[in-house]
């Protein structure tokens, strides 16, 4: 997520409880994000006492798609933020369904990141060197191609096994967020949960390989609960269709009964276009 144009620094205080801020605060618009696809404003948010900076994503601005219903994305980011959390992981900023000034939309808690940190990157040669994931060959200009790696980063390794279970269409390199106390962020959920497998992203390294024991837990978690009547499921009831909710779970106990994370179908892109 890269700073919007023309929003003057702003010193915002750490809020206590994130969700609740976001849900009940005074939002007030800052500027707009003109790299996104859909509508995407910097706003403040203000709420007893706290404030912070945040994103909100109006349901009035979202380009419709061919492969997901109308007016669908502002649900499907809050529903990836619930899976997240139901994780234990804490992968997505807090985000939360609320109405703003132009409607209806997704408010995302705005994290700020940390330039330097390599997560990504194009390499000579066929195999990556110690400490990264080889994901596959791009082209690089002038008929030359380099190897695309990620880092091997117990981090990524987690929001590949979020990816999977929400079946994120769009993991770019641009939505991974690492902050200066070491924990990493996925955003941009609009494109997930379709009943429909279509799983793209960068995070391809572990592809085939035997899911950790941390992941295996986390995912039986998961199961139980989706289970009907299920906390998770209650949770996701009101943001996306029961068959994608089906699909979810149907996804989990994929990943579960193979014990390993998946690897590209071959009846979609494995890879965003385009991948940063």
């Amino acid at each position: 997520m890269s700073a919007p144009e023309r929003i003057p620094p702003r010193s915002v205080t750490p809020p206590v409880n994130a969700a609740e801020l976001l849900a009940r605060g005074e939002l007030t618009v800052r500027g707009r994000i003109r790299e996104a696809s859909n509508a995407a404003l910097y706003c403040t948010v203000s709420y007893d006492g706290q404030d912070a900076a945040c994103i909100y994503k109006p349901i009035a601005g979202e380009r419709p798609l061919w492969d997901f219903p109308d007016g669908t994305l502002a649900q499907r980011e809050v529903a990836a933020y619930e899976v997240s959390e139901a994780t234990g992981w804490g992968l997505v900023p807090p985000t939360v369904l609320r109405d703003g000034p132009y409607g209806e939309g997704m408010c995302q808690l705005w994290v700020e990141v940390t330039p330097e940190a390599e997560l990504l990157a194009l390499v000579d040669g066929e195999e990556p060197g110690p400490g990264w994931k080889a994901v596959g060959f791009a082209e690089v200009g002038e008929g030359r191609t380099a190897l695309l790696v990620h880092a091997d980063d117990e981090r990524l390794r987690r929001l590949a096994v979020l990816d999977a279970v929400i079946n994120n269409a769009d993991r770019k390199g641009g939505h991974l967020l690492p902050t200066g106390e070491g924990r990493l962020y996925g955003i941009d959920h609009g494109v997930t949960f379709n009943a429909e497998n279509k799983l793209r992203t960068l995070l391809w390294g572990w592809a085939g390989e035997p899911l950790t024991q941390e992941a295996a837990d986390v995912l039986e978690g998961l199961r139980k609960g989706l289970d009907e009547g299920g906390p998770l499921t209650a949770r996701l009831e009101p943001l996306i269709t029961g068959a994608e909710i089906d699909a979810t779970r149907a996804r989990v106990g994929a990943l579960l009964a193979s014990g390993t994370h998946p690897e590209p179908s071959g009846e979609w892109p494995a890879i965003p276009w385009p991948p940063v």
